[in-house]
């Protein structure tokens, strides 16, 4: 099973939305950036004044790689890492699945879910949209 992701005082926040089907970011309240990963500052203009906005969960594929050996600690098969524009603004590295990888487009629309890990946690992970 996939490992549980590591908390930090700055992520708990991310963690545990994302255990409750969540999908969120920090914004800044000073100048109303999305950031990601969490950070105690924002990363433009330096305030500690934040709070957090729930995400669409949409976006597009950057780019992709998939590890071929060794295979990956916890993972049946090695996943596949790749980079996501969501429709904030906002860049993400999580795994892309349930998608073939001769059927991997470069843009192509995905959507965030959910995927339990070893220790019944959860953390985001992206699939192809559905069409229509």
């Amino acid at each position: 099973m996939r490992p549980d992701p590591i908390q930090r005082i700055d992520t708990a926040f991310f963690w545990e939305a994302c255990e409750r089907g969540e999908f969120v970011a920090q914004k800044c309240e000073a100048c109303d950036v999305l950031w990601h990963p969490p950070r105690p500052i924002c990363p433009t203009c330096h305030s500690v004044e934040k709070t957090t906005q729930t995400l669409s969960g949409k976006g597009k594929l950057l780019s992709w790689v998939r590890q071929v050996t060794p295979g990956a600690f916890g993972f049946p098969e090695s996943p596949i890492a790749a980079l996501f524009e969501l429709e904030e603004g906002i860049r993400m590295v999580s795994s892309l699945e349930g998608v073939a990888v001769e059927d991997i487009v470069i843009g192509m629309d995905v959507m965030v879910d959910f995927a339990k890990t070893s220790g019944g946690k959860a953390v985001p992970i992206f699939r192809a949209a559905e069409a229509g």
